[in-house]
């Protein structure tokens, strides 16, 4: 059977009314142009796509289900391996990682010499996710409880949501703690609406709470309540706190007004609905010129975001170029056709403030000094180190700065439990190959409190791992 070289094509918003508006870039696929995907599948007997996912979805068996129409079946199968299909079918860095591997894919069009595109699995697994959220059908029930003990869930994020549906799935208690108003970590301040809609977001999170998961929002472990009370309370403890503490690059000029984090700027308007101001009482700064710092997915997430509030023009400001970018491929080429610029090899070294005689004004940002970089040898990760190109600098004006260089681990409940162990950059140490399990027993965590900022798929794949560690834990200690 010839395989179509290319992938069923997917409706998009045009650039030009998306650059204005929160709604999701992505229409998603139809009924029939599903099936028509899905029909470009091999059904490869050694599924490197499966071999290729963190949490090993059945994904020829899900894509099969498509293709004969059972959409049913399809959710069925993909709910069996994740709590967050339609989710992780819209920001999953499918093309590193199942897609990324996909046979068909590897192999070359005869007609082109080229080689064919991947199957869209990605968008095949977002279409199966939204097929049944339309259904309207009844929450699933929760599993009686298998009096094996209680489990304490800090954060609610991909990894903790992951691991209190499995254990809830086992029949366990589960609660689940979040400081903020509303459960969903990441996925509810980090990532914006119109790459992820917060009703799908929701969505899924009642799916996990019928199952009998109970999520106490406004609760702040460590704080709130104590680690003393969470030991006595609970028999086991998972720690998927993020990493949400924003990091600045020292640049002079940091404290400046209009320089911000994009964990700040990014949370007001997802979380805080700042771009609904004043309907909702946060506001987000609107803004004339703006340079965001950094090349990852939440650099085009800032950048993007700062168009659709206004923004006359907004530049990305990456040290190395374009090879190098970290963020997903389709992010960047999104937001390219949507006007963003982008000053490859370069980076800010000053921040300038406002020098006139208004002092209204003081204190101000006006300007980022810039100096163009080149590519020497490669760091301690494998990239090309980029060092400064002398007597190359610019300036460009600037009234908004958004720093998106990275981020660290939160240190509430780490300092309020100085018995866990963490590394020298501040992440708690735990044993993968043990499920997360840490230095004092029974505490188990995984995400990216473990591994610094990475991706949501990775992290829901070490609450895999953890929800079978801490099942094997607690089953042992029950004598069941």
């Amino acid at each position: 059977m010839a395989i179509t070289p290319k992938k069923t094509p997917i409706s998009e918003q045009d650039p030009k009314v998306r650059a204005r508006n929160f709604k999701e870039v992505c229409l998603g696929y139809t009924a029939e142009e599903a099936m028509k995907e899905a029909s470009r599948c091999l059904h490869c007997p050694t599924a490197p796509c499966m071999k290729g996912c963190p949490v090993s979805i059945k994904i020829p068996d899900f894509i099969a289900a498509i293709k004969e129409g059972d959409f049913q079946k399809s959710f069925d199968i993909l709910s069996g391996s994740t709590a967050l299909p339609a989710v992780c079918g819209r920001v999953c860095p499918q093309e590193k990682q199942c897609e990324g591997v996909c046979t068909v894919g590897r192999m070359v069009d005869k007609a082109t010499g080229a080689h064919n595109e991947p199957v869209a699995i990605g968008k095949l697994e977002r279409f199966a996710a939204d097929w049944k959220a339309a259904q309207n059908d009844p929450k699933p029930a929760p599993v009686p409880y298998n009096g094996k003990g209680k489990v304490a869930v800090i954060g609610s994020g991909p990894s903790s949501l992951t691991v209190a549906g499995d254990l809830a799935k086992l029949g366990y208690k589960v609660t689940v703690f979040e400081a903020l108003h509303l459960a969903g970590g990441v996925l509810m301040y980090g990532i914006p609406e119109f790459r992820l809609p917060k009703t799908i977001v929701q969505h899924e999170i009642e799916n996990i709470k019928a199952l009998g998961v109970d999520i106490e929002v406004n609760v702040i472990a460590g704080r709130t309540v104590t680690v003393e009370e969470i030991r006595k309370q609970f028999d086991a403890v998972y720690i998927a706190t993020g990493a949400g503490t924003p990091k600045f690059a020292g640049t002079p000029g940091t404290n400046l007004n209009g320089v911000f984090s994009a964990s700040e700027y990014l949370t007001r308007i997802n979380l805080m609905h700042g771009y609904e101001f004043p309907v909702y009482d946060t506001p987000a700064k609107k803004s004339k010129h703006v340079a965001v710092v950094g090349g990852g997915n939440v650099a085009m997430d800032a950048a993007r975001s700062a168009l659709r509030l206004g923004a006359e023009s907004v530049t990305v400001l990456y040290r190395r170029s374009v090879e190098e970018l970290p963020a997903r491929i389709e992010e960047y080429h999104h937001a390219v056709e949507e006007g963003v610029k982008f000053e490859f090899l370069t980076a800010p070294v000053e921040y300038l403030a406002y020098s006139g005689d208004d002092k209204n004004e003081m204190g101000k940002l006006v300007g980022v000094k810039c100096q163009r970089m080149e590519l020497g040898e490669p760091d301690a990760s494998g990239r090309r180190s980029p060092k400064p190109v002398p007597g190359s600098e610019f300036t460009i004006e600037v009234d908004t700065v958004i720093e998106a260089i990275g981020q660290s681990s939160n240190k509430v409940l780490l300092n309020a439990w100085p018995e866990l162990k963490t590394n020298r950059r501040g992440y708690i140490e735990a044993n993968e190959e043990t499920g997360g399990a840490t230095s004092i027993e029974g505490v188990y965590a995984g995400g990216d409190i473990v591994t610094g900022a990475a991706t949501v798929i990775l992290a829901m794949g070490a609450g895999k791992k953890a929800a079978q560690a801490i099942d094997e834990y607690l089953t042992k200690k029950a004598g069941k």
